[in-house]
């Protein structure tokens, strides 16, 4: 791959939400795959990372960049026990869906969509919003995880009751809160720093 970005026009910034794969286009320039470090080989954690724009822009701090993804690794990779995987992922979708952000949308609900077989609700989430009718179980998470997104202090004791009556457990709950919140944030540093693109 190429280090060199090429600007997009227009027709090429994708405008509605979806779960095909999505390119992204850095606004600032990303270090150079052969100025890397080992310092910055640490940093990406995984060596297959430096081929994404993004996290090539993220490893000019490669310190934070190490807590970030395996920060990231833990929440959604580490389902020994807790929340089933596709219910982080739609977590981490629904709060994408919420802010705004295609490019994190797609990815996630991709995932959503991997792990629970549900293509069709993961669709309706990106088509019709946060507010899309899930089925009580995934209604619970998605309410959930836009509280956070919304407004952190929004989240309280009334979510935390209903995710109890659809079956969730506290580690359960625990990982809807950790997937959503990472997102929140996740969401708004992707936002400022570039933008999608559509895949050629």
């Amino acid at each position: 791959m190429s280090d060199e970005i090429v600007v997009q026009d227009s027709e090429h910034l994708p405008v509605v939400f979806t779960q095909a794969e999505l390119g992204w286009l850095p606004w600032l320039d990303p270090m150079p795959e052969a100025e890397l470090t080992e310092r910055h080989w640490a940093g990406l954690v995984d060596r297959s990372r430096a081929k994404s724009h993004y996290f090539r822009l993220l490893v000019r701090d490669p310190e934070v960049l190490e807590a970030r993804t395996k920060t990231d690794k833990d929440i959604f990779y580490n389902t020994a026990n807790g929340l089933p995987r596709a219910e982080r992922e739609l977590a981490a979708a629904a709060t994408s869906r919420y802010n705004g952000c295609i490019y994190c949308a797609s990815v996630h609900s991709r995932f959503a969509t991997t792990y629970s077989k549900r293509g069709e609700d993961v669709q309706r989430l990106l088509d019709q919003g946060v507010g899309a009718d899930l089925g009580a179980r995934w209604n619970a998470v998605v309410k959930a995880s836009v509280a956070l997104a919304a407004t952190p202090i929004a989240f309280g004791q009334g979510h935390i009751e209903e995710l109890r009556r659809v079956g969730l457990d506290d580690a359960e709950i625990v990982d809807v809160i950790n997937s959503a919140a990472f997102f929140n944030w996740a969401n708004r540093l992707m936002l400022s720093l570039g933008e999608p693109t559509t895949k050629p």
